[in-house]
């Protein structure tokens, strides 16, 4: 058990420091008022019932003082987090983010269906470690590898153009995923690179990227995004935003030579439908046995001390009743 507010632990002085004062208080009080030779009388006499049963309440009401506090600190248990065997493998998703990806051929564009296909893959696969890149001009890591679906999907939605430099730097975005996994001791690891485009940027070429991804026992599952011909696209013109086709140019001979420089497969999506298709596809592929943490699941404890407290309020009160009907 721990507290997520221990600091709220010190208030516990405050009760104790109120049956102090009550104790000095009922001392002071017992001072003799009378000399005698001997006080034997008394103490044969022993201490009466009703006596000591004055004093309950002070004591119940420091009790519940006390379980309020420890409720207020909020008490939490968990069990503790454990390496447990699971069917998984490690999986970093490298979405192109260039501005053409607002291209509306897909439905409402290819970004926003891109990602929503993404959020539904990895809902699928939660045995799995799955991680986020980006790339446009130059790439970045949006997630590294994980298991907290929560936090893939969240970081997934926030995925967006406009972020950094435009372009397709098609080799930098999959040597930045392939870095993700180099560490990785998963015995099946997998790309699945997005993009709409052309390798036009980035210090990285293409084909050393394939070439380290093969290197690393990484297999790349590329896919080309885009309709065949033309494709509605966004213009700003001095008269605003207005939609005009321009042609899809996609690298099929490239993406198709990275996928098989890695042993993986090259898909082309032509709208939401086959997108999704794509992703059921890679979704059957085979799975590996690997290790991943399980998350601690935490329990409230902080009612049963309320509850307690109140009980504790509750018997002060019987008791204050009883005590003042006693003669």
């Amino acid at each position: 058990m721990y507290f997520e507010y221990p600091a709220l632990l010190w208030l516990l002085a405050v009760p104790l420091l109120l049956l102090a004062l009550y104790v000095y208080k009922e001392l002071a009080e017992r001072r003799p008022h009378l000399r005698v030779s001997t006080a034997a009388p008394w103490l044969a006499g022993g201490g009466s019932a009703l006596a000591w049963l004055r004093h309950l309440p002070a004591l119940l009401r420091t009790a519940a003082l006390c379980l309020i506090v420890v409720a207020l600190a909020r008490p939490r248990s968990s069990t503790e987090v454990e390496k447990v065997d699971a069917e998984g493998i490690d999986i970093v998703l490298a979405m192109d983010v260039s501005t053409s990806m607002l291209a509306r051929d897909f439905t409402p564009d290819r970004i926003s269906a891109a990602k929503d296909i993404a959020i539904q893959f990895i809902s699928q696969r939660p045995s799995d470690r799955m991680g986020i890149v980006v790339f446009a001009g130059e790439s970045y890591t949006q997630c590294p590898l994980t298991t907290d679906r929560a936090t893939l999907i969240n970081l997934m939605k926030e995925v967006q153009t406009d972020l950094i430099e435009d372009g397709t730097a098609i080799g930098n975005g999959l040597a930045t995923a392939v870095a993700r996994m180099m560490d990785s001791d998963a015995p099946s690891r997998v790309v699945i690179l997005l993009t709409d485009g052309v390798n036009n940027s980035g210090e990285v070429a293409p084909q050393m990227a394939a070439e380290i991804a093969r290197t690393y026992g990484v297999r790349v599952y590329t896919i080309g995004v885009g309709a065949n011909g033309m494709a509605p696209y966004p213009v700003m013109t001095p008269w605003g935003v207005e939609i005009q086709n321009v042609q899809v140019e996609i690298d099929e001979d490239l993406l198709k030579g990275i996928a098989e420089a890695t042993g993986g497969r090259y898909f082309r999506a032509t709208d939401n439908t086959k997108l999704a298709e794509i992703y059921t596809e890679i979704n059957k592929m085979e799975k590996a046995r690997t290790t991943v943490d399980s998350f601690p699941v935490y329990k409230e404890l902080f009612g049963r001390y309320g509850v307690a407290a109140l009980v504790c309020l509750l018997l002060e009160l019987l008791v204050g009743l009883l005590l003042r009907r006693m003669p």
